[in-house]
C-alpha cells in the first residue's frame, strides 16, 4: 500500500461512524493505566509526542458484545482465517498452511502506513467456543495474543450469543508502540466491526443491533 501524500507519519485511518457497527470496547495501556476489574474503569495518563514508553510495552483492548447471530456462525467467520484478507481491515494476504479441527496455522501480511509487516499465526480452534490466535516468526511484535469468546447470548432469542474479544500485543518498536496508543483502539473496534459485516454478509441480517455489554455494567436480560 502507498504511503498517503502527506508529510505526517500516522497511517490514514477510516474510523467507524456511530451506528450498527460502531464498537466501545476498552482500550489499555498496562503502563499507563490503572486496570480495575474486567476491562474497565481506567485512568488515564498523557505524555508527550516524543515521552516513549521505555518498559513495559503491552497494549490489551477487550469487547464484548451482544449480537444478534449463533455462536457458530461467529466461530465459522473468525476460524475461516485463509480468507481473511478479503474482510479483514489492512489485512493484505492470509495463507493456511496447516489446519485440523483443532488448531490451524497461518501466514498473514498486515499493512497500513508506516506498517507493512508478515508474520506466522498459530491458532487454536475450540468449536463453537474459541478461537485464540498467538503469533510467532514476525519482526513487527515481540508478541501478539487475539482472542475470541462465544456463549450463549438471550434465551427469547436463539440466534444470539455473546462475543468477548481481546487482543494482547507488544510492538518491537517504541515508535511504533507509542503511536498504538494513539489509534489501536480505533483498529481493534473496526476489526470487531468487520467480523460482525461479514457475518451479516454469509447468514444475513442480524436479529438485533449489537449490544455494548462492556457499557453502563449492562446485564443480559432473558
Amino acid at each position: 500500500m502507498a504511503l498517503p501524500k502527506t508529510r505526517s507519519v500516522f497511517p490514514r485511518i477510516l474510523f467507524p461512524r456511530s451506528g450498527f457497527f460502531s464498537f466501545q470496547g476498552h482500550y489499555v495501556n498496562r503502563q499507563a493505566d490503572e486496570i480495575h476489574g474486567h476491562c474497565h474503569d481506567l485512568r488515564y495518563q498523557k505524555r508527550s509526542f516524543l515521552d516513549f514508553p521505555k518498559q513495559n510495552r503491552t497494549r490489551k483492548y477487550c469487547g464484548r458484545q451482544l449480537v444478534g447471530y449463533t455462536m457458530e456462525q461467529m466461530f465459522e467467520v473468525v476460524s475461516d482465517v485463509e480468507n481473511y484478507y478479503k474482510f479483514v481491515p489492512w489485512c493484505k494476504k492470509s495463507v493456511v498452511l496447516l489446519k485440523t479441527p483443532a488448531r490451524l496455522k497461518a501466514d498473514l501480511i498486515v499493512g497500513f502506513p508506516p506498517i507493512n509487516e508478515s508474520y506466522t499465526s498459530n491458532v487454536t480452534l475450540i468449536k463453537p467456543h474459541l478461537v485464540k490466535a498467538e503469533c510467532t516468526d514476525g519482526k513487527l511484535f515481540h508478541h501478539m495474543l487475539t482472542q475470541w469468546r462465544f456463549s450463549p447470548g438471550l434465551k427469547r432469542e436463539q440466534q444470539s450469543c455473546v462475543v468477548d474479544f481481546q487482543i494482547t500485543f507488544e510492538f518491537r518498536s517504541a515508535f511504533h508502540s507509542h503511536l498504538s496508543n494513539l489509534f489501536f483502539d480505533q483498529v481493534a473496534r473496526q476489526m470487531e466491526g468487520a467480523f460482525i459485516r461479514e457475518v451479516g454478509k454469509r447468514y444475513g441480517p442480524a436479529t438485533m443491533q449489537p449490544r455494548n455489554l462492556l457499557l453502563n455494567n449492562h446485564m443480559i436480560k432473558s
